[in-house]
């Protein structure tokens, strides 16, 4: 279950067009080290889920598996998003604290 939060920061990153979505480019953004966490759904395939825990691990950017494909692509106004990066310091550090039971902003 993801927090309604989580889903409201993922709402703000997409309008203001600090997201990246879709495999190949948060796989891109990684690497260009832009992206400060990635959130993963967790009707992913475990091929994905692997793949993406790994390249984060090996560049260091914190990864949350939560929520379902479908309330993910809903809160940035596309369809069938699984990946999705976030490029945005501090709605970031405010996405991990809310998933990690902190209480972020609001």
């Amino acid at each position: 279950m993801i927090n309604n939060k989580i889903l409201g920061f993922l709402g703000l990153c997409a309008k203001s067009g600090k997201l990246c979505f879709g495999a190949d480019s948060v796989e891109q953004e990684i690497k260009k080290k832009k992206v400060k966490i990635v959130v993963i759904a967790e009707d992913s395939s475990e091929r994905t889920k692997i793949k993406f825990q790994t390249l984060c691990n090996n560049y260091g950017i914190p990864n949350i598996i939560t929520g379902k494909i479908a309330d993910i692509s809903k809160a940035i106004g596309k369809s069938n998003k699984a990946i999705i990066g976030i490029k945005e310091e501090n709605i970031a550090k405010q996405i991990e604290k809310i998933n990690y039971g902190g209480e972020g902003i609001g």
